[in-house]
């Protein structure tokens, strides 16, 4: 007979929270997830994903269907009587000045640990927000033991492990995963989160790191920066061919991606990055590397080279059509990535007031984030139904978000349904020989034809 399997418990039922919560519940174990957001436990128990994410609204209706899964408001008592560990998986924005803003993590802390005080038997807390180095030794850490009026290591148990979840894949990815990183306490608490992913996987176990709680923390964000370089890196590649006539940053990058020590992933150029993690997790490594004595300046050229890269496609039409004002632009994507409703640090919000500021009209289409692009743009810009009604006698067309559906469109849709055919391809989707033949063409990275 096997062994019971733990009960867990995640405060905080944001992506990462609600992905591990219903990734676990998926698999037979019995998950309770709590939030201070009422209207979102809610639809949780309800069986109703509350953010858009493939294959998670199905296991979480099967999951609140076969009661294993239960969201809870505020009854952070109740979960840590009830369950083995508890994940911790709430916010951590950026301040002002970019760095991290450590309010919801300092809050859970207290409320877990006067849950703490009240418990006979041994718990693990595990931190998997993302919190620069030294926050779960020097935050978490201390409050927990006050006000549990225990010791970590010997009342409880205190581990760190980062998620590497994408958006638009992330449940996939947390029944998936390519490695586990557990930094911890001391050794119980890291065998214990060690069996549950052991648990958990069985004989697909990902490569696993044990490691300290600073060096779990900093793993999280090294990965993220790289990642965020990449794309800045290619996007300067791509800024480089575009003053060189004949070069093509396609053909460059998927070259560059075949020498084994670089790799094709994240060579994408286009818009820059931007979403709830990159933007936010490169602002705040930058701000405690200051913190710490050292200016990272390769990271600061990352988040500048990214801030910058966006309004390219503002000067590509003007580049096309001269003064903007009172000309309709069409936004095809408002998305941050295809697959995922989130508009977090959006390239398409800059593009779009930038825009506005030089008096285009502006009429946006994405298959699944206009309810989230009008708490942002309001009535600012006109919101199509489709692609073919978005691009409607518009004078210019940038692709924004790549979705599947914009693959699809040949030349003569736009020729057929714009003003003028004038096409910027924002996240290089499309043939640039097969479109420029036919329309106007403007490219990210792609080096102007010699007249």
């Amino acid at each position: 007979m096997g062994l019971k399997k733990p009960n867990i418990s995640v405060v905080g039922a944001g992506y990462v929270g609600l992905c591990t919560a219903v990734g676990f519940a998926s698999r037979g174990y019995r998950v309770s997830v709590c939030d201070v957001d009422e209207k979102k436990i809610s639809k949780i128990n309800q069986g109703v994903a509350p953010f858009h994410e493939p294959m998670l609204q199905e296991k979480l209706a099967e999951s609140i269907q076969n009661g294993t899964l239960k969201g809870l408001v505020n009854r952070v008592d109740w979960i840590i009587e009830e369950t083995d560990l508890t994940f911790v998986a709430v916010g951590t924005p950026s301040k002002a000045d970019g760095s991290i803003d450590l309010q919801y993590i300092e809050s859970s802390s207290r409320e877990l640990g006067k849950a703490l005080k009240n418990k006979d038997s041994y718990h693990v807390i595990v931190i998997k927000s993302t919190v620069v180095p030294g926050t779960t030794q020097n935050v978490v850490k201390p409050i927990l033991e006050r006000e549990s009026k225990k010791k970590c290591g010997a009342g409880f148990g205190l581990c760190m492990n980062p998620e590497f979840l994408r958006q638009g894949s992330a449940f996939q990815d947390t029944l998936n995963a390519e490695r586990v990183v557990i930094g911890s306490i001391d050794k119980q608490s890291g065998d214990t989160l060690e069996n549950l992913y052991k648990g958990f996987y069985g004989a697909h176990m990902p490569s696993l790191i044990r490691t300290t709680l600073s060096t779990a923390e900093l793993i999280k964000y090294a990965s993220n920066a790289m990642l965020a370089t990449k794309i800045s890196f290619i996007n300067t590649i791509a800024n480089i061919c575009e003053q060189i006539p004949g070069a093509d940053v396609k053909v460059v990058a998927k070259a560059m991606g075949l020498d084994k020590r670089i790799g094709p992933l994240f060579l994408d150029a286009g818009l820059g990055y931007g979403g709830s993690c990159f933007p936010k997790d490169v602002k705040a490594l930058i701000a405690c590397s200051k913190s710490l004595g050292y200016v990272p300046e390769l990271l600061a050229s990352v988040e500048q080279v990214n801030k910058t890269q966006p309004l390219k496609a503002v000067k590509f039409c003007r580049e096309r059509l001269g003064n903007l004002e009172g000309k309709k632009i069409a936004i095809l994507g408002l998305a941050f990535k295809p697959d995922t409703d989130d508009m977090r640090e959006a390239r398409v919000i800059p593009i779009v007031n930038q825009l506005l500021n030089e008096g285009a009209n502006v009429s946006a289409y994405d298959p699944i984030a206009t309810q989230v692009a009008k708490t942002i743009f309001g009535n600012r810009i006109s919101y199509a139904c489709s692609a073919l009604e978005c691009i409607k006698n518009s004078d210019a067309c940038i692709i924004v978000t790549e979705w599947e559906e914009f693959k699809k469109l040949t030349p003569d849709d736009y020729i057929k349904n714009m003003k003028q055919p004038v096409l910027i391809d924002g996240r290089r989707i499309y043939d640039p020989i097969t479109y420029a033949a036919k329309l106007e063409f403007t490219a990210i990275g792609l080096g102007k034809n010699v007249e």
